[in-house]
Parts: structure tokens; C-alpha cells; sequence
């Protein structure tokens, strides 16, 4: 084998190996994080008896979870049901393959990208990704056999597929300024001046489908528990219980990713590295997921889908008319 190309195929597999663990403790972490700043919100303590006020008790749910026993409905479509949360969870993960982390940093005469893999089209293959995790969820509330279950299904994929239109709309602007669909053109892109200043707009409609994408409240009509008792994953225990919610914050965590790359410049910022600002940027995004969910009541169907089609997407088409109105002004 060329010494280059097993170079690169150990310095790839590193990545990949570093990126999937510190996800998984990113969501582990983002468990403990979201009940304690909840709680303090609320003027009470949260978890405070499994370790340091509570901090073990994520990995005290996790074994209880995967001990619990594994119960599928006698008339579940068997093959479906277990393959659902398979079908969510995936997709979830497979988009931090794109998502540039830092910049170029040298180990030991390497130059090493703090990115799995640099492709053109970073953008595209982030939103044909997620979108897959769709099938999942429709899957979990068909082959339950529970009409709950499917009731949420079909909600959650008409708001899905919904909003993940106003999402793609939010990013053209940025990507018409930029240039290019690579991920790390449009952070080099943002070296002296973050898109937030120049797509404001674009950024408060890629923040609210973005919440509403990820099923979070105040847009967690799926899970709608005084109408829907769990939604799509009623029928659901044990470890596939948890793997939707897995899929949840990863989900959480790859809109904000998307969020710091195209609108808050990725990983510039000075004195600290890049990965730092990264994540810094990163979790106070996060943050924001936490507190809308403290502060908003959930919305009624019909308000989500009508503030999505009549308000969210004309909005999109404005701020994509005004940004190329611009361009060819200053073009002139």
C-alpha cells in the first residue's frame, strides 16, 4: 500500500474515531446540562444524588435503559420497528463528517484539517443526510401498530419536511455572498467579518425552523404528550427508546454547528484556537435550545404550519431577493 494513503487512511480513521466519542459525550453531557439549567430556571435543584450534583446521572439512566426489558408489540411490523430508530439515529451522527471544528493545525509535520472530510458540496450533503432521519421516525409510528404513534409520525414528518425547506431558503443567502457549498470556504469566507452582520434575517429564520426541525420546544408537536401520549416512539423501550432522543440532541448539535459555520464564523475568533471558539460558540447556541424550551409553551398544529408556510417561507424568498439585489448593486 502507497505510504501516503495509509497516512491518510490513519489520519481519517483518527478523526472519525475522536469526532463520534466526543459527539456521544456532547449528548450525554447535553442530558445533565439541559435538566440542571432547567431546573435552576425553575427554582429547584434537578439531579443532585448519582455523583457531584448529579452528574453521573446520565450514566446511571443509560444502564438502567439498557437493562430495561426490550418490549416489541405482537402486532408490530417487526423488521420496521426495530430498524426505526436505526434509521434516526444514523443519519444524526453521519452529518459531523463535513462539519469543520477548527483550522489547519501541524502534528508532529502533518498538516492535519480539524475536518473529517472538505467536500464542495459540505451544505448539500448535510441537508440530503438529516433528511433521511424522517423515514425514521415515520417508520417508528407506522410499524407500531398504535394509531398515537402514527397520529405523531405523520405530524412530525409534515413539520419536518416543512421546515427544512425555510432551512435550505435561510442558507442561500450566505451561500450566494460566499460563493461556494464547502463548509470551510464559507468559515475562511467570515475571517474578518461574521455573516450575522450581513444576513441577520437569514439568521433568525434559519434559528426558528431550526428549532422547529429538530422537534424541540417550542415546536414539539410530535411528541405533543396531552394529545399524543409520547408521539411517534409510544410503543417504544429500552435502548430504542433512548436512540430517539440521541437523535434528538445530535440533531440539536449539528443545526448548531450549522448555525456557528454559516452565520457566527465558524472557528475565528482571537487569542483562543480555533476549536475553542468553536466550541464556545457551540455550546452558547446549545444554550439557547435549553432556554427557549424554559420559557415558550408549546404551539398548536395548525399555528406551526401555517407560521412556517405563510410567514417563514415568503420571508426566506425576501431575504434571498433582497441579498441578490444587493450584490448586484454593489457589483455595479
Amino acid at each position: 500500500m502507497d505510504r501516503k494513503l495509509l497516512i491518510f487512511l490513519i489520519i481519517a480513521s483518527v478523526k472519525i474515531f475522536i469526532v463520534f466519542n466526543v459527539v456521544q459525550l456532547m449528548i450525554v453531557s447535553m442530558i445533565w446540562f439541559e435538566r440542571k439549567i432547567l431546573a435552576h430556571m425553575q427554582v429547584r435543584l434537578g439531579p443532585m444524588r448519582v455523583g457531584f450534583h448529579g452528574i453521573l446521572q446520565p450514566i446511571a439512566d443509560g444502564i438502567k435503559l439498557l437493562f430495561k426489558e426490550d418490549i416489541i408489540p405482537a402486532k408490530a411490523e417487526k423488521i420496521l420497528f426495530v430498524l426505526a430508530p436505526v434509521m434516526t439515529l444514523i443519519p444524526a451522527l453521519c452529518t459531523f463528517a463535513v462539519i469543520p471544528f477548527g483550522g489547519v493545525i501541524n502534528v508532529f509535520g502533518h498538516r492535519i484539517d480539524m475536518v473529517i472530510t472538505d467536500i464542495n458540496v459540505g451544505i448539500l450533503y448535510i441537508l440530503a443526510v438529516s433528511s433521511m432521519g424522517i423515514y425514521g421516525i415515520v417508520m417508528a409510528g407506522w410499524s407500531s401498530n398504535n394509531k398515537y404513534s402514527l397520529l405523531g409520525g405523520i405530524r412530525s414528518s409534515a413539520q419536518m419536511i416543512s421546515y427544512e425547506l425555510t432551512i435550505g431558503l435561510s442558507l442561500i443567502g450566505v451561500i450566494m455572498m460566499t460563493g461556494s457549498l464547502s463548509m470551510v470556504d464559507i468559515v475562511n469566507a467570515q475571517s474578518k467579518m461574521w455573516n450575522l452582520v450581513w444576513q441577520p434575517l437569514g439568521f433568525l429564520i434559519y434559528l426558528i425552523s431550526a428549532i422547529a426541525e429538530v422537534n424541540r420546544c417550542p415546536f414539539d408537536i410530535p411528541e405533543a404528550e396531552t394529545e399524543l401520549v409520547a408521539g411517534y416512539h409510544t410503543e417504544y423501550s429500552s435502548m430504542k427508546f433512548s436512540m430517539f432522543f440521541m437523535a434528538e440532541y445530535a440533531n440539536m448539535i449539528t443545526v448548531s454547528a450549522i448555525a456557528v459555520t454559516f452565520f457566527l464564523g465558524g472557528w475565528h475568533g482571537p487569542f483562543l484556537p480555533g476549536v475553542v471558539w468553536f466550541m464556545l460558540k457551540l455550546s452558547f447556541c446549545l444554550f439557547g435550545f435549553i432556554w427557549l424550551r424554559a420559557t415558550f409553551p408549546r404551539l398548536r398544529y395548525d399555528q406551526l404550519m401555517h407560521f412556517g408556510w405563510k410567514f417563514l417561507l415568503p420571508l426566506s424568498l425576501f431575504n434571498i431577493l433582497v441579498t441578490g439585489l444587493i450584490m448586484v448593486i454593489r457589483g455595479l
